[in-house]
């Protein structure tokens, strides 16, 4: 299979083979799926499969990016714009750090890197799916915040991009590099709270 990216093509049974790959892709990684698997679990033909996603790759972008967006989606209806600053970069942040660490975060991020001299679409149709959404959004509520005396930013899209950094320290990277294979609650939690304090320090009123 060679990875064509602009040759998608949808008709009735996509969706169908979407929710399957997502189902394959999720229990056995992006190495470990087989499209034959992925076309037994959709119930579909190979044929089928194939005329919609000519590479595994494309597919598993498309899943990602799915996934991405319903993630997105997810932490932002969660947030309140009426709670404090403390209470929604906690909740936030969390949300953000269990989607980076899992095993499907990792692979859709490896991918991105590895495809992105070659394809520089599929990063970047991954960024606008869920980053950049979740970056306005915060933004926008930091405005919300600042209005009531909460917070003090010159800058809130630069403030939104520190904080998802803040939430990456110490787990992030080593998880990217084989350093350590799981991250615990526990952990979220410790580099979320020291997150969240560090961002109040800086901007709080």
């Amino acid at each position: 299979m060679t990875l064509v990216p602009d040759k998608i093509h949808r008709g009735r049974k996509f969706d169908q083979v979407l929710a399957g790959a997502r189902q394959v892709f999720m229990a056995d990684g992006f190495e470990g799926a087989s499209v034959d698997e992925i076309a037994r679990v959709a119930q579909v033909s190979k044929a089928t499969l194939y005329s919609y996603f000519p590479d595994k790759r494309l597919l598993f972008m498309e899943v990602a990016n799915v996934e991405c967006v319903r993630q997105s989606r997810y932490a932002l209806d969660s947030i309140n714009p009426e709670d404090a600053p403390h209470k929604v970069l906690g909740q936030a942040g969390r949300h953000f750090l269990r989607f980076v660490t899992s095993t499907f975060g990792q692979q859709m991020y490896r991918l991105c890197v590895a495809e992105s001299d070659r394809f520089p679409e599929l990063g970047q149709r991954f960024y606008h799916s869920g980053p950049a959404v979740v970056r306005r959004e915060m933004a926008t509520y930091f405005l919300t915040a600042m209005a009531r005396g909460e917070l003090k930013i010159d800058d809130p899209l630069l403030a939104a991009d520190q904080f998802g950094e803040l939430c990456k320290a110490d787990l992030f990277l080593r998880l990217t590099f084989g350093v350590i294979d799981t991250v615990k609650e526990e952990e979220i939690d410790r580099v979320v709270d020291s997150a969240v304090e560090m961002f109040i320090a800086r901007y709080g009123t």
